[in-house]
């Protein structure tokens, strides 16, 4: 019997916490799970799941509840029970490097600095794991890093990454129905959310 694929959302549990900049990846499982049915949540491995199908595949979708830094604990411990390779699993996740809403999916590589997929990565002993990362726009200079990713998004901004979360949904299910490579193409391609077409010149 085949795996399911596992789509892991990372962030930090408790309210405090909700709609903020870096929890980007709970909010894209949040909608990718309504987008698949009332599932009933277990709460297994130190995390939050519901496994169903989506594309006419088994997956797994995983909130771990370890705190963003700790999150290849859960990972690991849900990609073990399910027997799971690594090319199996994608991770979402904010990133500051990337403009707001901005799409950005690879096959492997380094964590680029983000510490919850950089957990997962060693906790799972390779750097084979495709990830979705959605831009967060960098930290202003009058700005800790630590308090502007645990900050909230503003209305203006909240409506770019709404817009950002539904192309990430369709992604995923690309990646699920047609690969990883296909994804890529389709996706780091795409224009920046909430640019406007370029005007045609008005004839004089």
């Amino acid at each position: 019997m085949l795996a399911p694929k596992l789509v892991v959302g990372l962030g930090n549990p408790g309210t405090q916490y909700e709609n903020t900049r870096h929890n980007i990846g709970f909010d894209c499982l949040q909608k990718l799970h309504e987008s698949m049915g009332s599932l009933q949540v277990q709460s297994k491995f130190e995390s939050k799941m519901v496994k169903g199908l989506l594309e006419s595949q088994e997956v797994v979708l995983a909130w771990p509840l370890t705190y963003m830094n700790c999150s290849g604990r859960a990972v690991a411990q849900i990609a073990r029970y399910y027997k799971i390779p690594s090319e199996s699993i994608l991770v979402v996740c904010d990133d500051l490097s990337l403009p707001l809403g901005k799409l950005r999916i690879r096959k492997s590589g380094s964590s680029g600095g983000q510490k919850g997929l950089d957990d997962v990565l060693k906790a799972l002993g390779t750097q084979d794991v495709p990830r979705l990362r959605i831009g967060i726009d960098a930290t202003p200079e009058n700005r800790q890093t630590v308090d502007y990713v645990l900050s909230k998004f503003s209305k203006k901004e909240r409506e770019v990454v709404d817009e950002s979360l539904g192309r990430a949904l369709e992604a995923i299910q690309c990646w699920l129905k047609d690969g990883i490579d296909t994804a890529m193409n389709r996706f780091n391609a795409a224009k920046e959310i909430g640019t406007p077409s370029p005007q045609k010149p008005k004839n004089k």
